[in-house]
């Protein structure tokens, strides 16, 4: 049975067929938009069945031509750039698109499991899946939150299973392409290793510099909740997928540091080391992003629980000198 993945040649895609392959899953039909080639990369050391064009790929589900048993639809592809200001691109790219492909796997009562953002929440301190705790601050958020609102309006029709995933700050292997919206474990690693040094912002919204605090999952945590929710397509719903706990841009930074100091057979320093060395800097926080920006991010991890997926999330420590190591190996082979 065929296993469709939507932005397949992006981050959280790539990872997903790269670990349908892990599992021996070879019968993927990968959908993405290649307009920007840089992505093909991440698709490379991946085994799929077929390529679609996302155009291509619309043009099929409108006209019924997708050939064979579908077991799931795994629709990861959307514009994720938080600081995206064309609306109308951004609402027919994330949520007309989504409407479709769900209408359609409903028809045909195909496994809907989608990528959400923690983003609907906006500024709020209560991260939990209900509608009170909802105000997007940008036009990314509020599409990802117009189609979680489609979904349970529409959630006690439905005729196939459909869960939704409120990513938190993903970082991991496969995302060098996203530029500018690459985690801050990237762009700290790159720094560090370019200038002896990472740069984070100064203090807002009430916290001191550095002090911002994020829930940051790890891609390989994300990819086993979506394989867990595929091998399990009775549950339906929307989840918050991060780790349940908050960690300061600090934090980060320092762990970010420090692997990359074990990678040179270096031993670790705190916090206060870095900083007082010049390891850790901050700079001034850019005007235009105050009033869109969350300071304080933690997923409520209750529903996700409750619905049966038990597996710990990797501490901060942990998941970043994976990464990171990883980061470094490939700059190794790749000078």
């Amino acid at each position: 049975m065929t296993v469709i993945v939507t932005g397949a040649a992006g981050f959280i895609g790539a990872n997903l067929v790269k670990a349908l392959n892990a599992r021996g899953i070879q019968d993927i039909v990968a959908v993405d938009n290649l307009s920007r080639a840089d992505k093909v990369p991440n698709l490379a050391d991946c085994e799929i069945a077929d390529y679609l064009d996302k155009q291509d790929f619309l043009e099929r589900i409108r006209h019924d031509r997708i050939r064979g048993e579908v077991r799931a639809v795994l629709h990861q592809g959307a514009c994720s750039d938080t600081m995206e200001t064309d609306g109308r691109y951004m609402m027919e790219n994330n949520y007309r698109y989504s409407l479709e492909l769900l209408d359609w796997c409903q028809a045909r009562r195909i496994p809907f499991i989608y990528a959400s953002s923690a983003s609907v929440y906006g500024a709020g301190s209560t991260f939990r899946e209900s509608r009170e705790f909802e105000s997007p601050l940008n036009v990314y958020g509020y599409s990802k939150f117009l189609f979680d609102q489609y979904v349970r309006r529409t959630l006690p029709d439905h005729t196939a299973p459909v869960a939704g995933f409120r990513y938190f700050n993903v970082y991991g292997p496969r995302e060098e392409h996203k530029g500018r919206m690459a985690s801050v474990v990237h762009h700290f690693t790159r720094q560090y290793g370019e200038q002896g040094k990472v740069r984070l912002f100064e203090g807002s919204g009430g916290y001191a510099a550095g002090e911002q605090r994020r829930d940051f999952i790890s891609v390989d945590d994300v990819i086993k909740v979506n394989l867990d929710f595929l091998d399990h397509p009775q549950r339906s719903g929307i989840f918050n997928v991060g780790t349940g706990r908050a960690a300061s841009f600090n934090a980060v930074a320092a762990a970010t540091i420090n692997a990359s100091r074990a990678d040179d057979g270096a031993p670790a320093l705190s916090f206060d080391e870095l900083h007082r060395t010049g390891a850790i800097e901050y700079i001034a926080f850019p005007a235009g992003l105050a009033s869109r920006y969350q300071s304080f991010t933690q997923a409520d991890l209750g529903r996700l629980r409750a619905a049966g997926y038990t597996a710990p999330m990797a501490p901060i420590e942990q998941g970043v000198a994976n990464y990171v190591r990883s980061l470094l190996t490939a700059a190794d082979v790749n000078p």
